[in-house]
């Protein structure tokens, strides 16, 4: 047997890709590890993995592979690791806003647009995007789909939309795999795809995961209880496992902890926030540093945590203080602190749903009011009516 560990990684990959068993394989790639005339290494790959590569891409090029990531960082790491084009970078951030239950795909995309649009980028420019994204992949419903994807809260809940659509579409699961990061070799905070180099994003498919029948029916019953009006279903798949979609149950479970506590009122990244502030975080930049170090698996980007900051000096009752306005420099840069309020709400003394109300959506839930019809109970781990 050989002891080239490069070639059993490819080999253990097809298997993976194929269902084919490791003598059978091996004796496909047997023949393909010899450079070909004319060949150039992919950038940032050392030599050891340049055969690797090759046979990699020849392989996905032969079986119209679509490769789908979490964004545009990662795409061009996976061009320059030589995987060949169409790469699919899924752009939107499902956990900031509507994401209701109930509507055609077109109809979501709108909402979605007019969504992240916000005031300063064109719905329609937006909603285009949108629309080229997921036409793209209904278009390659009759090829090879590998989904490229983190462990946490942002890319879990973009793996299940995607695997939602492919499976209205009639794509058979045999036809889907799944290369899923939670971790990576000697990176303390593994902090996603897009920080890897080419050559170890590669090493990443050894544990690439064809996808089951039972994992397709786990995507589609997370998106429609993250779509639907009633959260009770979040739990249910908070409880689940699954050997492909590994990480979904712990994402789901961070899920819920965006609604509000029962405690305080506050979600979890709204408490950290106020507590990055409590404990020397003097800007809005060292508060997101701070939040996102709190993250097991970090999810929250610097915008989307930015907005949090800005909805707690915006309310009724501000429980943070933020000097400037938007001609003063980036927002990053902006001063915050804790007002009397924060300081109530952090020590428990006053609720921040009932100070300030809510107007909040989480999925396919809105939450408003005062008494939010939903909370997180932290004793118990769970969410409870309000």
């Amino acid at each position: 047997m050989t002891r080239d560990a490069a070639f059993k990684r490819r080999v253990r990959a097809r298997m993976a890709r194929t269902g084919e068993r490791y003598a059978a394989a091996r004796a496909q790639l047997a023949d393909r590890t010899a450079p070909e005339p004319g060949d150039e290494p992919a950038a940032g790959i050392a030599p050891e993995t340049r055969a690797e590569t090759r046979a990699e891409t020849r392989d996905d090029h032969t079986r119209d592979v679509l490769h789908v990531t979490n964004g545009d960082c990662a795409a061009e790491v996976m061009r320059a690791a030589g995987l060949t084009e169409p790469i699919l970078p899924w752009r939107d951030v499902l956990h900031d806003g509507p994401v209701p239950g109930g509507l055609t795909d077109a109809e979501l995309r709108a909402v979605r647009a007019d969504f992240i649009a916000g005031e300063g980028l064109d719905p329609a420019s937006v909603r285009a995007d949108f629309d080229a994204r997921d036409a793209a992949l209904a278009a390659h419903r009759g090829g090879r789909v590998v989904l490229w994807f983190e462990a946490d809260l942002y890319d879990q809940l973009q793996v299940v939309q995607i695997l939602d659509q492919l499976h209205r579409a009639g794509v058979p699961p045999e036809s889907v795999s799944l290369v899923s990061a939670g971790e990576f070799p000697g990176i303390a905070h593994f902090g996603g795809l897009g920080e890897l180099a080419a050559a170890d994003l590669l090493r990443l498919r050894a544990d690439e995961l064809p996808l089951t029948a039972e994992a397709f029916d786990l995507a589609v019953a997370a998106w429609a209880a993250f779509t639907g009006p009633d959260p009770g279903g979040l739990a249910e798949i908070a409880r689940s496992a699954s050997p492909v979609l590994r990480h979904l149950p712990e994402a789901f479970g961070r899920l819920a902890q965006e609604y509000p506590a029962r405690s305080d009122g506050l979600s979890l990244t709204e408490r950290r926030i106020l507590l990055a502030v409590d404990g020397g975080a003097g800007t809005a930049g060292a508060v997101f540093a701070e939040v996102r170090r709190r993250e097991r698996r970090p999810f929250l980007g610097d915008t989307s945590c930015f907005d949090r900051i800005a909805e707690l000096a915006a309310a009724r009752q501000p429980l943070l203080a933020v000097d400037g306005d938007t001609a003063d420099g980036p927002y990053a840069e902006r001063r915050v602190a804790l007002t009397t309020a924060g300081r109530d709400v952090l020590a428990g003394r006053a609720d921040h749903a009932e100070l300030n109300g809510v107007d909040r959506w989480v999925g396919g839930v809105h939450l408003t009011g005062t008494h939010p019809a939903w909370r997180y109970d932290e004793r118990l781990e769970r969410l409870l009516p309000g």
